[in-house]
């Protein structure tokens, strides 16, 4: 190294230009590159020196992570503006969970891809006898984005409905409920969890479905297992082919057959996931 660093002191001596470096990258080259590469790659390289961190200031670049309905969830999730944001900005706040429709649901945009999620609290679905406390509870728990879910003590007729309308950027989604069969606590610190209440779930599966306004419709059935546990229950897929309208999407789950009660269910939330991130929630 000290070679290297005396030759370039002899070639100043000399007249000769020093050898460039990475300073000497004009800004426009490298924000040119950075737009092919992921949003964490670019927030490590602006950390080399000035020229890049510049760089990765360029609206153009982060134009090309955010999705195209960007506009829209800055209007309705963060309540702005999309000009009183640099797109950077824009896009660091979209990748925060936000609330809105009163704090029952929640959007985030994935990271690394910029994908949008979207997730749904149990006190924003329609839920039978929802209002009786000798069916349902709503319990607080840590477990739950919301910090809280809705438990079922017994019920003779079950279902529970949510309907969301909302602008999505084009692609397939897969929609899930998370359920968890059995109360949980912590106790003298360890998670523990009351399964006396968990019954009639092995006898009929229950019956999740789900429909679009453009006419798209998928169903499932399954029987609720690993008590104890949360579950993601996958109720189906929708693609969206066009971003400039919401799409209306409505979805349920239920076990109709009164032969028998059940109940020590716990519903938690209704998540949309991009349907490439599906083995994510396994």
């Amino acid at each position: 190294m000290g070679a290297g660093v005396s030759g370039l002191a002899a070639d100043a001596q000399r007249g000769f230009p020093l050898r460039p470096g990475l300073d000497d990258v004009p800004e426009s080259c490298i924000s040119s590159i950075f737009m092919y590469l992921d949003p964490p790659e670019i927030c490590k390289l602006a950390s080399l020196n000035r020229a890049f961190r510049g760089a990765s200031l360029a609206d153009f670049v982060w134009e090309t992570k955010l999705p195209s309905n960007y506009r829209y969830l800055v209007k309705k999730v963060l309540g702005q503006s999309p000009e009183t944001l640099s797109q950077k900005e824009t896009y660091a706040r979209l990748c925060r969970p936000n609330r809105f429709d009163g704090g029952t649901k929640e959007v985030w945009l994935d990271k690394n891809s910029g994908k949008l999620c979207l997730a749904v609290s149990a006190k924003a679905l329609k839920i039978t006898g929802i209002d009786d406390r000798r069916y349902w509870n709503h319990i607080p728990t840590e477990e739950s984005r919301f910090q809280t879910v809705a438990y079922l003590q017994q019920i003779w007729w079950f279902e529970v409905v949510g309907e969301l309308d909302f602008e999505f950027p084009p692609g397939a989604y897969s929609l899930f409920f998370r359920l968890q069969l059995g109360k949980s606590s912590k106790r003298f610190g360890r998670r523990v969890c009351n399964l006396d209440q968990v019954h009639g779930w092995n006898i009929k599966p229950v019956r999740f479905q789900l429909s679009t306004s453009n006419g798209q419709q998928a169903s499932s059935e399954c029987y609720l297992y690993e008590p104890g546990n949360w579950v993601h229950y996958h109720v189906g897929d929708f693609v969206i082919e066009n971003s400039n309208s919401p799409a209306k999407i409505k979805f349920s789950m239920m076990q109709i057959d009164c032969t028998h009660t059940k109940g020590g269910l716990c519903v938690d939330s209704v998540l949309i996931y991009p349907s490439e991130f599906r083995q994510r929630l396994k």
